[in-house]
């Protein structure tokens, strides 16, 4: 379902690549672990006799809420990569992402100062990388995750392209 002020009518969005959730889903996994092994002291604790007098069901309850909060997340994950998304305009670059919270960001050319490509060791072993845009303004933080390397680099050099022609017209 189509909402103007998120999804304009006439843009056909352009998706990041699908290996983006394996990024995800590693970042989701060993964030999880570390959570759940630090909520699981107290169980861990009464367990070895440590800690006798904590309340039983507070050192169960605690992983539990864990494992149950990290599955919810874990189930959101391919949504959320799905949602993310671009388009190229004549005058500007539109970002959109988000499931619950949606975003769509707009920046114009000629506000870009420079186009960063990044890439961490899992993205590199996918071949993927993530494309930041930088402006004046401190508050804009577009950035397009799980692209491809090809397209990333294709985007950097068009991007920095049309902000040149859009500065030179000034």
């Amino acid at each position: 379902m189509r909402r103007e002020p998120i999804d304009p009518a006439g843009i056909e969005w352009t998706r990041v690549s699908p290996k983006y959730l394996r990024v995800r889903l590693v970042g989701w996994a060993i964030g999880s672990l570390i959570f759940l092994v630090i909520f699981s002291v107290p169980l861990v604790l009464l367990l070895t006799g440590v800690l006798p007098r904590f309340p039983f069901l507070l050192a169960w309850l605690l992983p539990a809420v864990v494992v149950l909060f990290a599955g919810w997340r874990g189930l959101l994950l391919p949504r959320q990569v799905r949602a993310i998304g671009y388009a190229e305009r004549n005058e500007d670059l539109l970002v959109r992402q988000g499931l619950f919270f949606q975003r769509t960001m707009v920046v114009p050319y000629g506000r870009m100062q420079y186009v960063d490509v990044a890439v961490g060791p899992i993205e590199r072993a996918l071949g993927l990388c993530t494309l930041k845009l930088h402006t004046a303004s401190p508050g804009t933080n577009a950035e397009i995750p799980g692209l491809p390397s090809s397209e990333g680099a294709r985007l950097r050099e068009q991007l920095s392209a049309r902000g040149e022609a859009k500065l030179a017209g000034l």
